[in-house]
């Protein structure tokens, strides 16, 4: 039987500039180390007494299209690309400092937040890597929407995500499928962006958000495919919500081990599964630390 994997964090700090894609102000993010068992927590130091907002279901908010958390008063915003990178390559301790609200966009991927991780440098810590087992099948479902969790006998973390726009566009239907290594997930998934269609474009621009968005800071779909930009993969769509399913799991607090299927779900159907695993008190379902 493999040995427990060991906690990891970062070797050193890493900085990440960039813009909200919401809210259009210049932040600046900075990837701590943190000591064994502490976790992820997002630090506010622009908020009195460097507010600090652990990573963790029960603190999410419901808003559409993205993951906020909020701690009182607190709130750090579109957290899932980032929790994505952190557990895409298994960091389970960092502080992560943010000056700003919301999350720098960058290119709408987890692909600036991995480089400069990986920069920094990874490093094992002296105590096993808390873990979450699912080991009984979990579906969560709302209309024709529903992400599934059920046992992975190799103890690994699959992920599995059916993108479904049917006629309405030239997205189609797509499907994106991986077994979450680091490797793996430094290629196959960090670099997939945030899309949405012209229509929803302008919707939002017609609010006052995401004024400062240009067709090359993500993909943004016509009739005709993206415009003014080019895929990376074939189902970069599909590989996005897999991310994001990945940085909504991320919630949990953990490390996950287990089978994840989806069709349609997004940023609510992702976390009620995670935090119905977590509070499931119909047992069996292992938690290791």
């Amino acid at each position: 039987m493999p040995a427990a994997p060991l906690q990891q964090t970062l070797a050193a700090p890493a900085v990440v500039y960039g813009f909200g894609y919401y809210s259009g102000t210049d932040v600046r993010l900075e990837f701590r180390p943190a000591p064994i068992n502490s976790g992820v927590v997002f630090v506010r130091p622009d908020v009195s007494g460097h507010a600090r907002v652990p990573v963790q279901c029960d603190l999410r908010t419901d808003v559409p299209r993205r993951t906020n958390l909020r701690r009182g008063d607190v709130e750090v915003a579109m957290v899932e690309h980032v929790l994505a990178a952190l557990a895409g390559l298994q960091i389970d301790n960092c502080e992560i400092w943010i000056d700003q609200p919301e999350m720098p966009g960058c290119d709408g991927s987890a692909d600036a937040f991995v480089r400069a991780i990986f920069g920094a440098g990874i490093v094992e810590q002296d105590a096993t890597a808390p873990t979450f087992e699912v080991t009984r099948t979990l579906r969560v479902e709302h209309g024709n929407c529903w992400i599934e969790a059920s046992p992975n006998p190799q103890g690994q973390l699959h992920i599995e995500y059916r993108l479904d726009y049917q006629h309405d566009s030239v997205i189609g239907r797509q499907t994106a499928s991986l077994t979450v290594t680091p490797d793996a997930f430094r290629r196959e998934l960090a670099p997939c962006r945030t899309f949405l269609l012209a229509s929803e474009a302008e919707q939002l621009r017609g609010a006052g958000l995401g004024l400062r968005v240009t067709h090359r800071d993500l993909l943004v779909f016509d009739q005709q495919g993206p415009i003014k930009n080019k895929l990376r993969f074939p189902n970069e769509c599909a590989r996005h919500k897999a991310l994001d399913v990945l940085g909504d799991l991320a919630l949990m607090g953990r490390r996950v081990v287990g089978n994840f299927v989806a069709y349609r779900s997004g940023h609510r159907l992702n976390a009620e599964l995670a935090t119905r695993l977590l509070n499931n008190a119909a047992k069996p379902m292992r938690i290791s630390a």
